[in-house]
């Protein structure tokens, strides 16, 4: 799965596609352990679907990063989105923010 990026010291930010669901799920979570940042921000603004796969990928990945020494965050202003975060309960394992700016900022 190739993703647009971008570096912000020593986090990277993650755009993710417009589905994020079974078909995405297991070649997500397979880039996010391997970039070269371990401080990732998944930024979910262009995701219009995501499913009950595409979030244990979140989950699983933040878990994975995090035994490397880095964490997970979410960012994204799409109300669907974090109804779907908050409904399921992931934003209280994983941090939701409303820009990459803040979710970026958070690491320092």
């Amino acid at each position: 799965m190739n993703l647009p990026t971008e570096i912000f010291g020593d986090v990277i930010v993650v755009h993710t596609p417009e589905e994020v669901g079974t078909d995405q799920a297991d070649s997500l979570e397979a880039l996010l352990v391997t970039l070269e940042r371990r401080n990732v921000v998944v930024d979910m603004d262009a995701t219009e679907t995501i499913d009950s796969r595409g979030l244990t990928a979140l989950v699983e990945s933040q878990r994975n990063l995090r035994e490397l020494g880095g964490d997970l965050k979410i960012s994204t202003t799409h109300d669907s989105n974090r109804k779907i975060l908050e409904m399921t309960r992931l934003d209280r394992s994983v941090e939701v923010f409303d820009s990459v700016v803040d979710a970026v900022r958070s690491f320092q």
